[in-house]
């Protein structure tokens, strides 16, 4: 890991398109600033891993259940409910 020091309002480049600003130091926070293209995805670290961890459960999903989904998500057609064509 690179431990870099730095200082309000300094920033750091990684690459030719992100860029990461020191904006403030608050007490035991600091508030960092991200330039980057829209195209790419920024989330905090706990975050990301909670989506990584959902994305791990979904791939062991039984496959029985997942063939039943369908069945879950779409209204059962009853008699009194007109079929849309």
């Amino acid at each position: 890991m690179l431990i870099l020091t730095r200082k309000e309002g300094e920033g750091i480049r990684l690459g030719d398109n992100i860029r990461v600003v020191l904006v403030q130091l608050k007490g035991n926070q600091v508030r960092l600033g991200i330039e980057c293209p829209n195209s790419m995805r920024v989330l905090r670290e706990e975050l990301y891993q909670a989506v990584r961890q959902e994305n791990l459960a979904a791939m062991a999903a039984d496959p029985a259940n997942v063939q039943n989904l369908p069945k879950q998500i779409l209204p059962q057609s009853s008699p009194d409910t007109p079929n849309s064509q």
